[in-house]
């Protein structure tokens, strides 16, 4: 497989809260591979001892929000998880997605720890993705905040000029998928955390 490799790093401390890592200012050669680009990773662990991952790609659109944006079948996304700090992956889930012959896209997880081998199904639908584990994917308000109005005019005065309450990507559409996988299966109380993508 020919790689177009973008990557995303979070680490999950097991005992903390959120942890993500951002990513919206792009190359040339990868805001060409639009939907392959990976923006943000999120990621932290649930009272339930589930941990929760998501990958926004190929955003922020501007369709209306809730219109499901461009997918591409030949494109495949890999979270990694590094449980012994080595900085190799000991566990991977990778996720692609598909168009029928009535042009439905589903999506298909491999590999969550703790869940089914695979699961699989529509797009925009919770799956039951085994052991009380859920996916999903498809496209969604894209959750980074960020004030850009803020940044200029702080760039401008050099006096701080953010606003809280000015989102600059609000209303905009991003592609994400999210899945739940369970603490004990990960196999460490930390651990690395980083996405990829590549196409064929």
């Amino acid at each position: 497989m020919n790689h177009l490799f973008r990557a995303a790093l979070a680490v999950g401390l097991l005992g903390t809260g959120t942890a993500f890592a951002a990513d919206h200012n792009e190359a040339t050669g990868t805001k060409a591979d639009h939907i392959a680009d990976i923006d943000d990773v999120y990621t932290w662990h649930k009272n339930d001892g589930k941990v929760v991952v998501i990958v926004t790609f190929g955003g922020p659109g501007a369709d209306p929000v809730g219109t499901l944006g461009a997918l591409d079948a030949d494109v495949i996304y890999g979270v990694h998880i590094d449980t012994n700090a080595d900085s190799v992956a000991d566990k991977d889930v990778w996720v692609r997605f598909g168009e029928d012959t009535m042009g439905a896209w589903g999506v298909q997880f491999t590999g969550i720890p703790g869940g089914d081998a695979v699961t699989e199904g529509a797009v925009q639908t919770t799956l039951d993705a085994g052991a009380g584990l859920s996916a999903a994917a498809g496209v969604y308000d894209d959750p980074f905040f960020f004030d850009f109005q803020g940044l200029g005019d702080t760039l401008t005065t050099a006096a701080l000029s953010f606003d809280s309450s000015r989102d600059s990507f609000a209303g905009k559409n991003v592609n994400a998928f999210v899945f739940e996988m369970d603490a004990t299966a990960v196999g460490a109380t930390s651990f690395k955390l980083w996405a990829t993508s590549g196409r064929k």
